[in-house]
């Protein structure tokens, strides 16, 4: 049988990762004014048992006002930076996975209820809701309040923000830093013309629309030690068709136009997912759904590109990467499903996975070579 591509190790700046699985962000908003709790460890406990070239934790806000909810992680200060390193102690005395995080600002989509508990927005006067920035002064939802749209000066404390963080991620001796573009949050809000409309030199052309973000990249790239892995997550389209805005939306070719701007820029690996920005998208969910974007990404640059978005069998995981549509694959809900999705998925393909010890008795006796001791 072939040797699998999926399993063949992959490096992204100056670290090698020993497959191609990436465990994705996956907010969790059990977090206490920022802080990671019990849940994290064990959340990110068990998926570091997983089998996975790297995990990623959780969007991270790099400010208080950054936070999607009440409940979501932050790495702003030194409480939240000494509540992450206990985790990561607990995580990291028995596991070696790679773990990277994704950093992040929510934007006008900030300030809402926790999922289970409805999402919606929560007003600036009511309790756990506070006022919410963007580029431009437009709700997400015509029933959201009205962000403030972001000044100068507000936005060097955004940038300056995102390059603390980086410099707190360092310092916990995390792997690699993922910025977040993508999903409607802030600064996929200033790349799209449906919620970017400033008159300034940040609005306008996809070149101001993009001119915040890269700088938001260079302030991190400037925190980190050279080769430290810096990658990109971003929405390669927003899935509306008909804007009544006639400057267009956020698309493939504008995905593309950053990724390259973004390679020059020394980024060492781009994220493609899509939507989040707009309740209007309409989204053609099903298998693959998203991997034409990671394709077009792949083909403009010379970086790793990953691909995300309903991969849940193996051979389908395998075609992507074999075929050359993306480096990698990123899984979230298929791993909190299957947490162990990363071992069954070497089964099938007849690769080899590493293992905990504890766990090494549990191999399949028809799987001799399934499990490398870790």
């Amino acid at each position: 049988m072939p040797q699998s591509k999926l399993f063949e190790p992959i490096s992204i700046g100056g670290s090698t990762l020993a497959n191609r699985i990436v465990i994705a962000p996956m907010c969790q908003y059990s977090a206490e004014d920022g802080k990671m709790t019990d849940w994290h460890l064990m959340h990110l406990g068990m998926l570091s048992q997983s089998g996975a070239g790297i995990l990623t934790i959780e969007a991270s806000a790099v400010l208080p006002e950054g936070r999607i909810t009440y409940g979501d992680v932050g790495l702003w200060d030194d409480a939240t930076e000494a509540a992450m390193a206990r985790v990561l102690k607990g995580v990291r005395d028995w596991s070696d996975m790679p773990i990277a995080i994704q950093l992040a600002h929510a934007g006008r989509k900030a300030s809402t209820a926790k999922p289970w508990d409805g999402g919606a927005q929560i007003a600036p006067d009511a309790t756990n809701g506070w006022q919410t920035v963007s580029a431009s002064d437009l709700p997400f939802a015509a029933t959201d309040n009205a962000p403030t749209t972001l000044d100068r000066a507000g936005m060097d404390r955004v940038r300056d923000a995102f390059a603390e963080a980086a410099r707190r991620s360092v310092r916990l001796g995390i792997d690699a830093i993922q910025i977040h573009a993508a999903h409607g949050y802030l600064l996929h809000q200033f790349l799209s013309p449906l919620s970017n409309r400033r008159s300034d030199e940040y609005g306008g052309s996809l070149e101001n629309r993009m001119r915040f973000p890269l700088e938001v990249f260079d302030a991190v790239k400037a925190a980190v030690p050279e080769g430290y892995p810096v990658t990109v997550r971003l929405s390669g389209t927003d899935w509306v068709d008909s804007p009544e805005w006639t400057e267009g939306t956020w698309d493939s070719d504008s995905t593309v136009a950053i990724s390259r701007e973004l390679e020059a820029r020394g980024c060492h690996a781009i994220h493609v997912s899509s939507g989040g920005l707009d309740p209007r998208q309409k989204i053609p969910v099903s298998p693959n759904y998203q991997v034409p974007l990671a394709r077009a990404v792949k083909q403009a640059v010379s970086i790793p590109v990953i691909a995300v978005g309903l991969i849940t069998e193996a051979h389908q995981a395998e075609a992507i990467v074999a075929t050359g549509d993306a480096d990698m694959v990123a899984v979230a809900r298929t791993v909190l499903y299957d947490p162990r999705w990363p071992w069954h998925v070497a089964a099938e393909l007849r690769a080899s996975v590493t293992a905990a010890p504890q766990y090494l008795r549990s191999q399949p006796s028809t799987l001799k070579e399934l499990f490398r001791p870790r």
